[in-house]
């Protein structure tokens, strides 16, 4: 592709709607695309069919779903390259088209309000997306349009706002009709403005938002900004929140939940039907040698993305471990640590993702285990369940001190968690030990606690406690020798996708914040990803698991190895 030519490999520019043509080829196969994008293609053709049913009220107008791509097309310039056009792409037909072309057919208005745009980088965001915030100013008829370019640094929200502003610039139609600030851009037709906003920004309470753009929510840690976004819709007759970003290392923040949640919505697990899901990534770590697929993250390639360039800068950074990592995570579109000792990546703690009824294991033998605070700190404790079919469920707990909440340096959600039963949030500034023998009383009520396993550092009080109850006890050293085979163990476990944990979010939050320490001669210890991640919940079951990893296996008398079953223990 030439820079003097067009941003154009597979279409002229567009006379007609692309969305159910894209969707169409990559259902046949003719188009690479990843399982996730196939899902999404599927459900806009299945939806196509259900447009006459009486229990769905939506319907597909491709003219709608047109007018954003002509305006971008007949208006908008990028400001990098030498391009005399920009032509959108296929997939970003789909995409803009799904997004307005989807109407009630009863009012006109736009069936979805939110949508995930998850591509890798360099595939065109920032331009397609600054020309969408052009048009939703102008061209989307709403008075008074207050459209919302927003990132988690001012810094960051300017880089779309810029780019818009000099698609108007470089327009002869567009600057006689936008009027450009240095802080915002006003469609004066209208009474409608485009405005960067960032976390940071003190303007937030005062929107009245008709378009959100949310750019690399990636780096997102918290709903924060989100929140005061989606609340400042009210008045609004379809509003839209965009969301468009890369993979990420924030691996506990929003995009995290909304690309499960989109997983769960495309796979028809849960019911969504006002948010469009277009997340673009490689399958699987297989496909890292196979530049054929690497299109699936790269809907552009070939167009924005030289295929040469790419292969080159991948065979130098898999050389290093952490530009290894990056390129998966920003080029293939896939969560992976930033620390090559990363105790699990993403992947693995996923296909973890087993649910069951804790009623059923009443009266069932377990292990116990639970992790101290310093002071001001989280304190965990923690049940681990051998179970016959060699999976082990694991039941975990945590306190913290309302001081530590109020701060909330790791931006969690407290309150939701305690809310959930996951956390319990005390009044007190530490995290008294009676609250964990509490804990471990009741549970005793329920399930038959053979052991509790503890590092001994103090815990002498509780020990005693716990032991005067009739609780029998057992020290866990806390050095390399005692848990590397713990920790080698429970990552094979993982790996095999044999833990349960009810997709608890804290404990799912401990885990990903572990990475490890691995000394020459092979040994393994736990530490925490950086001073505000905890591991204290991860450490509890660890403990736990000293014992459950004895009680898993055990040789019978022809010397084999076999699972030991519940009712093994219980006899």
């Amino acid at each position: 592709m030439s820079n003097t030519g067009t941003l154009n490999v597979l279409i002229k520019p567009a006379q007609s709607l692309l969305t159910t043509w894209y969707a169409e080829q990559v259902v046949k196969g003719k188009i690479i695309a990843c399982k996730e994008v196939i899902l999404a293609c599927k459900r806009h053709l299945n939806d196509l069919k259900r447009q006459g049913n009486d229990d769905f009220p939506y319907i597909f107008i491709e003219k709608t779903g047109l007018r954003p791509i002509r305006f971008i097309e007949s208006f908008c310039k990028p400001s990098k390259g030498d391009f005399k056009q920009l032509i959108l792409q296929p997939w970003q037909h789909f995409a803009l088209g799904s997004i307005y072309g989807w109407v009630h057919k009863g009012t006109g208005l736009r069936r979805f309000r939110e949508c995930i745009i998850f591509v890798g980088r360099k595939n065109g965001k920032t331009t397609m997306i600054s020309g969408t915030a052009n048009y939703g100013c102008s061209k989307d008829n709403e008075k008074g349009a207050d459209v919302v370019l927003l990132a988690n640094s001012m810094k960051q929200a300017r880089l779309l706002f810029d780019e818009s502003k000099k698609m108007i610039k470089s327009s002869p139609q567009l600057k006689k009709r936008f009027r450009t600030l240095r802080d915002a851009i006003h469609y004066d037709n209208t009474f409608s403005k485009i405005e960067p906003q960032a976390t940071d920004s003190d303007k937030l309470d005062g929107l009245n938002t008709h378009l959100g753009i949310f750019d690399e929510i990636h780096e997102y840690k918290d709903y924060k900004l989100i929140n005061v976004i989606k609340n400042s819709r009210g008045s609004r007759k379809q509003p839209l929140l965009i969301y468009i970003t890369t993979a990420g290392y924030q691996l506990d923040g929003p995009l995290v939940d909304y690309y499960e949640q989109g997983v769960d919505v495309l796979n028809g697990l849960i019911e969504d039907e006002r948010t469009f899901y277009y997340l673009a990534s490689l399958d699987d770590e297989r496909e890292f040698e196979k530049p054929e697929m690497w299109i699936k993250a790269n809907p552009n390639l070939g167009i924005s993305i030289h295929l040469q360039d790419m292969i080159e800068d991948w065979k130098k950074a898999k050389r290093i471990p952490a530009e290894k990592n990056d390129f998966i995570t920003k080029r293939f579109n896939i969560f992976v640590k930033s620390d090559e000792q990363s105790y699990l990546d993403y992947q693995v703690i996923q296909r973890n993702n087993k649910v069951m009824d804790i009623e059923t294991l009443k009266g069932v033998p377990c292990i116990g285990g639970f992790d101290l605070s310093e002071s001001e700190d989280f304190t965990s404790a923690c049940l681990e369940f051998p179970l016959d079919s060699a999976d082990v469920f694991a039941l975990s707990h945590s306190w913290v001190p309302k001081k530590k909440v109020l701060a909330n340096n790791e931006k969690i959600d407290y309150l939701g968690l305690a809310e959930q039963g996951l956390l319990t949030i005390v009044d007190e500034e530490y995290i008294k030990l009676e609250l964990v023998y509490e804990w471990f009383v009741r549970q005793s009520e329920i399930y038959s606690i053979q052991k509790i396993m503890y590092d001994p550092a103090k815990a002498f009080r509780i020990i005693k406690d716990l032991e005067n109850f009739g609780f029998k006890t057992v020290v866990v050293r806390q050095g390399a020798l005692t848990l590397t085979p713990v920790l080698r163990d429970l990552e094979a476990m993982f790996i095999d996708g044999k833990v349960i944990f009810n997709q608890n979010k804290l404990f799912r939050w401990y885990i990903n914040n572990v990475k490890l320490k691995k000394n020459e001669n092979g040994s393994w210890l736990p530490k925490k990803q950086g001073r505000y991640r905890k591991i204290d919940g991860f450490a509890a079951f660890l403990n736990a698991h000293f014992e459950v990893m004895k009680m898993l296996v055990a040789p019978k008398g022809d010397g084999k190895i076999n699972v030991v079953s519940i009712k093994d223990l219980m006899d």
